[in-house]
């Protein structure tokens, strides 16, 4: 065991290399689903048309492909957390890392229909079960590392670089997927060029490793494993206590997640499928929403370290509240100039960017260290399962039902309106205390 005054207060080189280390992973895991969600079309062509198939229906499939991997998220969550919780955050953190790495390297190396039938989407598809599996497990072993290092007082900031190198994987990957669209033909980019962003996810993986392999466990979780030997042990919360904070959680994370998703992931496919855009003008405007969300984050997480996580927060799910439809209404109006979309789209990054740079350290702040990993972790990816892994889904096959190019907007407002109620019950005085063993 450390000595008592390194696990009561962790030194400054030791929250730097969590910071570090912690925000590594969740960038890879974004990447890759970022250029999932770029590709999509592609994707859909390579391993999902078949003969007699319509290219709407190959896309469904896609996306179907796109949700499971999120309803394994909670799967991997509640194994991981369980472990995470019990033997520490830092070698399941490892293990984590690895099996992220190798399921997305391996998309890219994955035969496609052409060459071996239907063992293609199914190959594919038990890749995404395994990413799913990996990233249920980051999350919250990657919050419980940020934020319990992190220095009194900036629990927020430390939090929110989760989030903003959540908004790096998605500008990297709409970014490379920006980038082999534009210097390579549309022929090559379908034939081979689209895996070349997944087997980029091998040297960060690797470089992932060598710096989580350097960390430190963290001091909340050393106290825990020190309490059965001490004259008060710590006392861990029923199971119904952890149920409630977990449903909590999911109402206060659904408005980020849904428009989340809607606004960073799923808007290429929209603007091509519905309002008939080129590929380039979709990532561009995917590229300008990201970096909206990217430069919102942590000014957010420094707000909510000084004024508390809930005005941050609620400010972003009413204004998604209000401004969703108005944006789906420039992007439809062929005589908005490009400037006005991109800095309508930008905007619409950054009020998701309010949600998430608080977001991580208001979930640390729900949850025990006993059962932070689990509890966390479950709540963000049942929340990421339901209202963004459907999100593609349940919005291209809306659209084609009804006809209602609004839906994207209907969807983001409805989830934001919930999460304003469940975030107004936040209390006032929580950023200000230390987190519960």
């Amino acid at each position: 065991m450390s000595s008592p005054t390194l696990v009561q207060q962790p030194a400054a080189q030791q929250s730097r290399r969590a910071l570090v280390a912690g925000s590594v992973g969740n960038f890879i895991e974004w990447y890759e689903f970022a250029i999932f969600g770029s590709l999509a079309a592609i994707v859909s062509a390579n391993f999902f048309t078949t003969a007699g198939a319509s290219d709407f229906e190959a896309l469904v499939k896609t996306y179907a492909s796109f949700a499971i991997a999120f309803f394994f998220r909670p799967v991997g969550a509640w194994i991981f957390g369980r472990i995470g919780d019990r033997a520490g955050r830092r070698p399941t953190l490892i293990i984590v890392l690895l099996l992220m790495t190798g399921a997305t390297t391996l998309i890219g190396v994955i035969p496609n229909y052409a060459t071996i039938g239907i063992a293609a989407p199914i190959l594919l598809t038990l890749v995404r079960i395994l990413q799913g599996l990996s990233a249920g497990g980051e999350f919250g072993g990657a919050v419980s590392l940020m934020t319990e290092f992190a220095p009194t007082g900036k629990r927020g900031f430390f939090g929110s670089w989760q989030s903003f190198t959540v908004a790096l994987g998605l500008l990297a990957g709409a970014g490379v997927a920006a980038l082999i669209s534009a210097v390579m033909s549309a022929q090559d980019l379908m034939a081979w060029g689209w895996r070349i962003p997944f087997i980029l996810a091998l040297p960060l993986g690797l470089t992932a490793l060598y710096l989580r392999l350097k960390l430190d466990e963290t001091p909340n979780f050393q106290r825990t494993q020190a309490a059965p030997h001490e004259a008060t042990p710590t006392v861990r919360p029923s199971k119904g206590e952890t149920a409630k904070a977990i449903l909590l959680g999911i109402a206060r994370l659904m408005g980020w997640s849904a428009a989340g998703y809607t606004f960073l992931v799923v808007l290429p496919t929209y603007l091509q499928t519905s309002l008939h855009a080129t590929f380039q003008a979709a990532i561009l405007a995917t590229v300008l929403s990201n970096a909206g969300f990217a430069a919102a984050i942590i000014p957010a997480g420094i707000l909510s370290d000084r004024w508390g996580r809930r005005p941050v927060m609620l400010t972003g799910a009413i204004l998604i509240a209000i401004l969703a439809l108005p944006l789906m209404k420039m992007l439809q109006n062929p005589d908005t100039p490009p400037w006005a979309m991109g800095a309508a789209v930008f905007a619409a990054g950054a009020l998701v960017g309010l949600l998430a740079g608080p977001g991580p350290a208001m979930l640390a702040e729900m949850f025990p260290t006993t059962v932070r990993y689990t509890g966390l972790g479950l709540a963000y990816s049942l929340a990421n399962a339901v209202f963004s892994g459907s999100a593609g889904l349940i919005i291209t096959t809306l659209i084609a039902t009804t006809g209602n190019k609004d839906v994207p907007g209907y969807y983001a407002m409805a989830t934001c309106v919930v999460s304003a109620f469940a975030l107004a019950t936040l209390r006032g005085s929580a950023h200000m205390k230390a987190l519960r063993d």
